[in-house]
């Protein structure tokens, strides 16, 4: 196997900075790395080919070495790094490759750079929705990691144990931290079936799991009170007010699914569509309250059936997430002036159809089909996180006659 050593070259001139280089050494063949990091004699250990601090140091000399050293460490990390990746190839190779592959930013990728690199194919091939949730999960990553890559070898337990405890740090919720993981462990993954790299299980001792949700469903008469409230002084209110009760019209419709509605899905009194996170096709009778937000806005210069695509010349995925943004930023709004307890968001929609529908006995598997649900688990999942009132009644009955 090859090795590599931290060598010093003196400067010429005895007041001026020397240079440290990498010695690459394979079957007797070495070959230089120059790197270009400069410092003093007395800077530098020889025997411990380390860089030393002086007590005596100003702040710019010292933020100076530490960052000398560094980069000397992620140096030696990703030289180990190209040195395993042709072990375990098993190929025949000279101490000119390694350091080939150690200034190639292809042939030796990043863990980041390689997550990049998926989302913009994943982005290529049409994969939106997954290549915008790595994005999401690679810059929360990034922003642990400062920006600064990390080579597979150093994609260990420690390092995403030392991830998880960041986000908690930043105060995000353990529901949210294991999406994340879950993420981060997908993307992973897809570098090991590429032979990127080793399965390591950096993810065994983190969470990856799904705690149960708070409540995020109202009951029936907030429902009423949100869709009665006064918004006509407010329009861009009382559109993200329309928007959430179309939701809960037509059995909690997701708000990408309500945004890519077409005209031509509503026929002879059925609205028909495809969940776009599942491919499951859904058939909703169309009903009075539907067709009166429907015929609040003009939609005639696009063939979408809600006012939240209007440009047709602009990217429209953008203005999908743009208009999903600006929804649940007002709802929010009214949810705080009506004095909820909860955010009020497109999603809460959702979550009150479910829990209104089984308050009114409806059976679970009819619940399920008429979300979309792949199956009653899914549904069963959801109404565990929802209204516990008749629980704690049953409860209160048993109590009571004791």
């Amino acid at each position: 196997m090859a090795t590599v050593k931290v060598k010093f070259r003196t400067s010429s001139v005895e007041t001026k900075e020397g240079t440290l280089y990498y010695q690459v050494i394979h079957k007797r063949l070495v070959r230089q790395v120059r790197v270009g990091y400069k410092l003093y004699s007395w800077e530098w250990d020889a025997d411990k080919a380390a860089v030393v601090l002086p007590p005596d140091l100003d702040d710019n000399r010292r933020a100076h070495l530490q960052t000398v050293e560094m980069a000397v460490s992620d140096d030696l990390s990703r030289l180990k790094s190209v040195i395993s990746r042709l072990e375990r190839i098993g190929c025949d190779y000279s101490s000119d490759k390694v350091v080939e592959l150690f200034h190639s930013q292809d042939e030796c990728v990043g863990f980041m750079s390689f997550a990049r690199q998926l989302t913009d194919e994943l982005k290529r091939i049409g994969r939106w929705r997954t290549s915008e949730t790595y994005t999401t999960v690679v810059n929360s990553f990034a922003r642990f990691r400062k920006n600064r890559d990390v080579l597979f070898d150093e994609m260990d337990s420690i390092l995403i144990s030392g991830y998880e405890s960041y986000l908690k740090g930043i105060g995000i919720c353990p529901n949210s931290t294991s999406f994340y993981m879950r993420n981060l462990r997908a993307i992973y993954n897809r570098a090991v079936e590429n032979d990127l790299t080793v399965q390591r299980y950096p993810f065994k001792h983190v969470y990856t799991g799904i705690d149960k949700t708070v409540k995020r469903a109202v009951p029936l008469k907030i429902i009423r009170q949100i869709r009665n409230i006064d918004l006509s002084d407010n329009p861009t209110a009382d559109k993200a007010r329309d928007v959430f009760m179309f939701s809960f019209y037509t059995r909690g419709m997701s708000f990408v699914d309500m945004a890519y509605l077409k005209k031509k899905d509503l026929k002879n009194g059925i609205l028909s569509y495809r969940r776009h996170k599942t491919g499951q096709q859904l058939f909703i009778k169309w009903e009075k309250p539907m067709q009166e937000i429907i015929a609040k806005y003009d939609t005639s210069a696009t063939p979408y059936l809600l006012p939240i695509i209007q440009d047709m010349d602009a990217d429209l995925r953008r203005q999908y997430r743009n208009a999903a943004h600006r929804v649940n930023l007002w709802l929010k709004k009214l949810g705080k002036q009506m004095g909820l307890s909860i955010p009020l968001t497109s999603y809460v929609a959702r979550h009150a159809w479910a829990s209104i529908a089984r308050s009114k006995n409806i059976p679970i598997s009819t619940i399920s089909e008429a979300m979309g649900h792949d199956s009653e688990n899914t549904t069963r999942i959801y109404l565990a996180s929802l209204d516990t009132s008749v629980v704690d009644k049953a409860n209160r009955l048993i109590l009571n006659s004791l």
